[in-house]
């Protein structure tokens, strides 16, 4: 059975091009064409596609509140995002819409045949740079958590050992934080104790190793 697939750009050569491509794939049926991000919506809902192949860039409705729309349908159809743009913001912000694909504009009609058929199975296709770096961000984000959970200071002590190591006094710090000279006198014995340091030097080591300190 063919893959119904609805195409939403607004550059007509650009959708031509595209017309073209798919029409090569055995697999691949063209069931409409929308030239903006309104007329995309009423395309889905009445054509009820597989698949809408959706730019991000449209007038009226961008791609993102146009995949917001399909995707709170009842129709089943899958959004695949295919852009030129490859920002981590945007790319997320297409996926928490309900997109289940993003694809870029650069990519080989292989990819994008293999997108659309991953898309239309219920599965989630990422063009393979995209997918490095989102994976990146997301191992840099689990270790920074890992190390935030790790860390035996509260938040206000650790608002105060950033201050110290960065090289302010006790009387800057009470002014920065609002708190007495004696209060941050307390706190800096606790972060001593807590961190099992004994002078400023190793206190700023750990804070070199954590990535407290200000190295700019």
């Amino acid at each position: 059975m063919s893959i119904r697939v609805l195409l939403a750009d607004d550059h007509e050569m650009f959708l031509e091009g595209l017309q073209e491509l798919l029409g090569k794939a055995d697999d691949i049926e063209l069931a409409g064409l929308a030239r903006d991000g309104a007329e995309v919506v009423a395309a889905a809902e009445r054509l009820q596609p597989d698949v809408v192949l959706m730019d991000m860039t449209m007038p009226r409705l961008n791609g993102i509140q146009a995949t917001q729309k399909i995707a709170a349908g009842s129709s089943g159809t899958k959004v695949l995002v295919l852009s030129m743009h490859g920002d981590k913001n945007l790319i997320v912000e297409s996926l928490k819409a309900g997109a289940r694909g993003y694809v870029l504009k650069e990519c080989s009609s292989q990819e994008l045949c293999l997108a659309i058929q991953t898309v239309a199975n219920g599965q989630y296709y990422l063009t393979p740079t995209i997918l490095s770096t989102l994976i990146g961000d997301y191992l840099r984000l689990t270790e920074s958590e890992a190390q935030s959970s790790n860390c035996p200071l509260s938040d206000r002590e650790l608002d105060v050992l950033k201050l110290l190591v960065n090289g302010c006094n006790a009387k800057q710090i009470a002014e920065q934080l609002s708190i007495s000279k004696n209060t941050v006198d307390t706190h800096r014995r606790h972060i001593l104790d807590k961190l099992g340091c004994n002078s400023m030097a190793e206190l700023t080591r750990y804070a070199i190793r954590e990535g407290y300190l200000d190295l700019s």
